[in-house]
């Protein structure tokens, strides 16, 4: 849906624009059909970090927030609603993950 602006023109650039975070990146990750964990979650992360650190030092602790979540249950990545079949070596880089991308996944 189109946003509408009082003004003629909007003259501020995005608080959470790309370059301004140098070798990082915002990511969004979301537990699709977890009803405690209901939106996305942001995390800033490295483009360069491994896909078997991210699950361990992001997804599992944020995810194990709820008791039904064992680490390593995830399954059926998607990235930006497009399939993702990551092995743990992969960097975000390397998996096309950018600023602002939605990871999710279901257990």
């Amino acid at each position: 849906m189109p946003v509408r602006a009082i003004t003629e023109t909007y003259e501020f650039p995005s608080r959470s624009r790309a370059e301004l975070y140098g070798d990082d990146q915002l990511v969004h990750v979301m537990w699709k059909g977890n009803p405690l964990l209901a939106a996305a979650a942001t995390f800033r992360v490295p483009r360069a970090m491994p896909w078997a650190r991210f699950l361990a030092g992001v997804v599992d602790p944020w995810a194990a927030s709820d008791p039904d979540y064992l680490p390593g249950s995830a399954r059926s990545w998607n990235l930006d609603g497009r399939p993702l079949y990551p092995h743990d070596d992969d960097t975000l880089a390397g998996l096309d993950v950018g600023h602002k991308s939605l990871l999710a996944f279901e257990c």
